[in-house]
C-alpha cells in the first residue's frame, strides 16, 4: 500500500523549479515584512527556510499558499503565476499549507480527521482507499485511530497533521514550525515523517526555528533577513557555513582579538605559574639550608657539652 501512496506523484527531473517567488513584497497592514523576496524551490526535496523572528518566514508561506496576498511581485507554481490566487484555489492545485498552530479537530478520532480531509475528493470509496495508504505509511494513524485527536502528543498530532496532507494528493506541501515545542524524540519522529513525504516525490517547503535540525533534514536551505533572502545553498553547505552557525545554530564564534588576548592570557598564567614554582623552590632551598644549618649547629653544641663532661 505504501508503494501505491508514493507512486502518485512523480518526481520532477532533479534541478527543476517547482515554485519560483519573484521579488515578493508582502505585509499586514502598512508594514511590508517580505521586501522583495526572490527564490527558487526545487521540486522533490526538501528546502527549509531560516532566519532571526520576524525575518518573513511564515510570511514566505502564506504568500505561497494565498492566505496573504502580495503587493507586488510574482508568485509562480509549475509555471503557472499564482500571485495572489485564493487558498481554494492552490489547494485543488496541489499545494498544501499546515499551519504552526494545531489544526487537528480535538474532539474528533483520528480517523475522522483524516476522512474531513477528503471533502474535496467526493469519492468515498476513493477516499477510504487514500486513508488505507496514508496508515500503512504512517502507523501512528493506526495505532491511534480510535482515539480524541486532542488526547495525543504533540508529536503524534504533528505526525497526524503530515500524514492527512497526503490525502490531498499535494505537489507541495508548506510546512511551518513543524517541531516547535516538541520534546527531542517526538521531534526526531516528525523530522523522519518530513522525509518520507519527500521520498514520495513530493515537494517541502519548510520553515524551522530549530535551524539545525531543519537544515539536516533538507536538500536546500534559505537563509532569510529583514525581509530578503540573504543566502541560499544545500542544507550541509549552509550548516558548514561559519556565518549560519555563529548566528544560528549556536556556535560562538570568538570576537576579534579574543585569541590573541586568551594567548596572552595563557602564557601571563604559565609565567605566573612558573614564578609561583621558583618561588615555592627557592623556599624550600632556604628552608633546607636553614634546618641544616640548625641541625649542625645542635650537633656542634652537643659535642661541646660532651667535651665539657668529659673535662670534668
Amino acid at each position: 500500500m505504501t508503494s501505491q501512496v508514493a507512486e502518485t506523484v512523480q518526481a520532477p527531473p532533479p534541478g527543476t523549479v517547482l515554485l519560483h517567488l519573484e521579488d515578493v513584497v508582502a505585509g499586514y497592514g502598512s508594514g511590508d515584512i517580505l521586501k522583495g523576496v526572490t527564490l527558487d524551490v526545487l521540486g522533490g526535496g526538501v528546502t527549509c527556510l531560516i532566519g532571526p523572528n520576524g525575518a518573513g518566514k511564515s510570511t514566505v508561506l502564506k504568500a505561497v499558499s494565498g492566505l496573504l496576498r502580495p503587493s507586488a511581485g510574482r508568485v509562480v507554481f509549475q509555471g503557472d503565476d499564482i500571485t495572489g490566487s485564493p487558498p481554494r484555489a492552490n489547494l485543488l492545485r496541489g499545494i498544501v499549507h499546515v499551519p504552526q498552530e494545531r489544526s487537528l479537530f480535538p474532539g474528533m478520532t483520528v480517523w475522522d480527521n483524516l476522512l474531513m480531509a477528503g471533502y474535496l475528493r467526493g469519492n468515498e470509496r476513493e477516499l477510504t482507499r487514500r486513508v488505507d495508504e496514508v496508515a500503512a505509511m504512517f502507523p501512528i494513524v493506526a495505532e491511534r485511530r480510535g482515539a480524541h485527536a486532542g488526547s495525543l502528543s504533540g508529536g503524534e498530532q504533528k505526525q497526524v497533521e503530515l500524514a492527512r496532507t497526503l490525502l490531498f494528493d499535494p505537489r507541495l506541501i508548506l510546512l511551518d514550525e513543524p517541531s516547535i515545542g516538541l520534546d527531542p524524540k517526538s521531534r526526531h519522529l516528525v523530522f523522519d515523517a518530513i522525509g518520507r513525504l519527500a521520498a514520495t516525490g513530493r515537494t517541502v517547503l519548510l520553515v524551522e526555528q530549530n535551524a539545525r535540525s531543519g537544515l539536516a533534514a533538507s536538500h536546500h536551505g534559505a537563509v532569510l533577513e529583514a525581509g530578503v533572502v540573504a543566502l541560499t545553498g544545500t542544507g550541509r553547505e549552509l550548516l558548514a557555513d561559519p556565518e549560519v552557525a555563529r548566528l544560528y545554530l549556536g556556535a560562538a564564534k570568538p570576537a576579534a582579538g579574543t585569541t590573541s588576548q586568551t594567548t596572552t592570557s595563557q602564557t601571563t598564567t604559565t609565567q605566573t605559574t612558573t614564578t609561583q614554582i621558583d618561588s615555592t623552590q627557592t623556599t624550600a632551598a632556604k628552608a633546607t639550608a636553614t634546618a641544616a644549618q640548625t641541625t649542625a649547629a645542635q650537633t656542634g653544641g652537643a659535642q661541646t657539652d660532651k667535651e665539657t663532661d668529659e673535662q670534668h
